[in-house]
């Protein structure tokens, strides 16, 4: 094909001994002559491996590219929206805002580059981008030539770019344009080029079907290699005023929310979370935090009863006074009175002076007793005397000394069911259980896990002095739909481990958080398909895997089984799983403990039945 040329040609020896052109340009590429000359197509690689990656989940209404979540979006949504921006920022900030937004979207790209072509040849690899824009319908490119070599640095290339819609769409919206204006299309090779050259490679658009050419072109080069590199990079720095009217906006924002809901902002601490199930415990603090009422904090292991205990301190008229912290279960049973309510000189072997317990050190403030349960009998009496009298006697002293404490107390146990089999006092669980307030485990507030994912991503980025790009589109609908036995304490957990294993400037991918699911035998932790986690073996029979619940119910009917047996089957399966532990057991089923504990009944009940049936047959 003939094309018309602008610039000064510099004839360059491919490896194969053909000739192409490297057209070095002197006077920013401004027109010195024209010469007509052949430019061929360099071979690439097939993109099968690439299309293979894509999914389209229909049900959930996704589609995934390996890790990430794409859209497919009208194109002409796509020039409304860059419309709006050049007839609102102007021309020069609507370019460099896009150019940015390119720039992000390279450096996606490449990282995905890295994954999808581990063992091709690195000029394979990185033909990935050029092959992205194509799939996803953005231009048609035509590499013409590049070189690079990592490790010294290196950099050229140049490409033809066929159909891009950034051309059309400005076209339409503007007519003929003097200048180039494939935008975001350049700050998306800038973007990718970077990152896989590990340096900044910028590019120019030195011909633009917008200004009436035949195809675009551009070059790229690192951006010292340019005469003016400021130039282009002025494009990819956060515009100062943009970002000025973003933060005072931001600002407003903020302070808007902070008078509309200081209260529940203090209640928070240092927690986080907008659900409907978290704002409820928010305000029941909010509402226990004006009264002198002790608190009983119920939920599983790791839902975060220590950090609502500090958002009820800080909330309160205490807030000025101590906040202790104390685990019953990690103090040893002969020294919990000691440690808890202080000793005297003498009252033990090894007491050789006097010290104050953990109620005295927080006189006048609030102190907080997890897995209350763990407390000895003479402990619970002693917690009693003090919530009853609000007086105190330290170990081996007979003198009472008077407080003010407020007390949190919290346990993930059924404090009931200890009650009834003696392994705590009635009467103390009354003076606890005048306020309590259950948390939601993270499977029931799912919709905070984005905002707490960020949170701790911000503290362990401090912690390890890194940066990552954050967690993979797939990595994140994986945090959506675990269990979380562990709730947030396990999230924290998770996220440190994939901030420890993730590269900088890399996404933190599904592998990172569940390394089992690198095992092919591993039972937990698979991934169905619509990019669920799922409790199923790999060999599970797929279609019943798929079944909806109707679907299943109908199968187990088909087969004639026997409802009671399976309830009952059921039924054992939750008490072992859960230890025997009834409340766990019913919060496993999705029944009250009550419901659970009449079925156990009848369950013992047709055992018994059965027993004696068979004893007088023997007979």
């Amino acid at each position: 094909m003939n094309t018309e040329w602008t610039a000064e040609p510099l004839w360059i020896q491919s490896r194969k001994g053909r000739l192409y052109p490297e057209f070095i340009n002197k006077n920013n590429y401004k027109k010195k002559h024209i010469m007509k000359t052949e430019r061929k197509e360099l071979p690439s690689p097939s993109a099968q491996d690439l299309l293979s990656q894509i999914k389209f989940d229909v049900e959930e209404g996704k589609i995934w590219l390996n890790e990430q979540r794409m859209l497919l979006i009208h194109s002409g949504v796509m020039g409304s929206l860059r419309k709006e921006l050049i007839n609102s920022l102007g021309l020069e900030r609507a370019k460099a805002l896009l150019m940015r937004f390119g720039y992000e979207s390279g450096q996606r790209d490449a990282e995905l580059a890295k994954k999808i072509r581990p063992d091709l040849t690195s000029g394979d690899a990185f033909l990935v981008g050029p092959q992205m824009h194509m799939i996803e319908g953005i231009v048609k490119v035509r590499p013409i030539k590049f070189e690079f070599d990592v490790e010294k640095g290196h950099f050229y290339g140049e490409f033809d770019w066929f159909g891009s819609y950034e051309s059309e769409v400005h076209v339409a919206d503007y007519g003929q344009s003097e200048e180039p204006v494939c935008w975001t299309l350049l700050g998306y090779a800038s973007g990718y080029t970077s990152y896989y050259m590990q340096r900044t490679v910028l590019y120019k658009e030195i011909r633009c079907s917008a200004c009436g050419e035949e195809h675009c072109t551009i070059i790229g080069r690192p951006i010292e290699e340019w005469d003016d590199p400021t130039e282009i990079e002025r494009y990819l720095k956060p515009d100062p005023i943009i970002e000025e009217l973003f933060a005072l906006q931001s600002e407003i924002d903020c302070l808007k929310s902070s008078i509309q809901q200081r209260n529940d902002d203090d209640l928070l601490y240092k927690s986080v979370g907008q659900s409907k199930a978290f704002k409820n415990v928010c305000q029941l603090i909010k509402k226990a935090s004006c009264s002198k009422v002790s608190i009983l904090l119920l939920g599983e292991t790791g839902v975060g009863k220590e950090v609502v205990a500090k958002g009820l301190h800080a909330s309160s008229d205490r807030s000025e006074n101590p906040f202790v912290a104390v685990n019953c279960a990690t103090l040893p049973h002969d020294l919990i009175e000691a440690e808890l309510f202080g000793v005297e000189k003498g009252a033990y072997t090894g007491a050789t002076h006097a010290r104050a317990g953990k109620f005295e050190r927080a006189d006048g403030g609030t102190i907080f007793l997890d897995e209350v349960i763990e407390l000895t009998p003479r402990a619970q009496a002693s917690l009693l005397r003090v919530l009853q009298e609000g007086e105190l006697e330290r170990v081996g002293d007979s003198r009472t000394r008077k407080l003010d404490v407020r007390v949190v107390a919290a346990t993930n146990e059924d404090l009931e069911e200890a009650v009834r089999d003696g392994r705590f006092r009635a009467d103390l669980f009354y003076r606890l259980n005048v306020f309590p307030v259950a948390i939601p485990p993270l499977r029931e507030r799912t919709e905070d896990i984005p905002a707490l994912t960020t949170h701790f991503l911000d503290k362990y980025h401090a912690l390890y002095n890194k940066r990552t790009l954050g967690v993979s589109d797939k990595a994140m609908q994986a945090l959506m739909t675990y269990a979380w036995p562990g709730n947030i304490r396990e999230l924290e957990n998770m996220i440190e481990r994939g901030v420890i294993l993730t590269d900088n400037n890399q996404l933190i991918g599904l592998s990172d958080f569940f390394p089992s699911l690198a095992e092919p035998s591993h039972p937990l932790n698979v991934i169905n398909k619509q990019g669920a986690l799922c409790e199923e073996s790999p060999a599970a029979d797929t279609a019943l895997s798929e079944m909806n619940m109707e679907q299943y119910a109908a199968a187990w009917l088909n087969k004639g089984f026997d409802m009671e047996a399976f309830e009952s089957t059921l039924i054992d399966q939750a008490m072992s799983q859960c230890d025997g532990n009834v409340s766990k057991a019913a919060r496993a089923l999705g029944l009250s403990r009550p419901a659970l504990a009449y079925r156990l009944k009848k369950q013992s009940e047709r055992e018994d039945t059965i027993h004696v049936s068979t004893a007088s047959e023997a007979d």
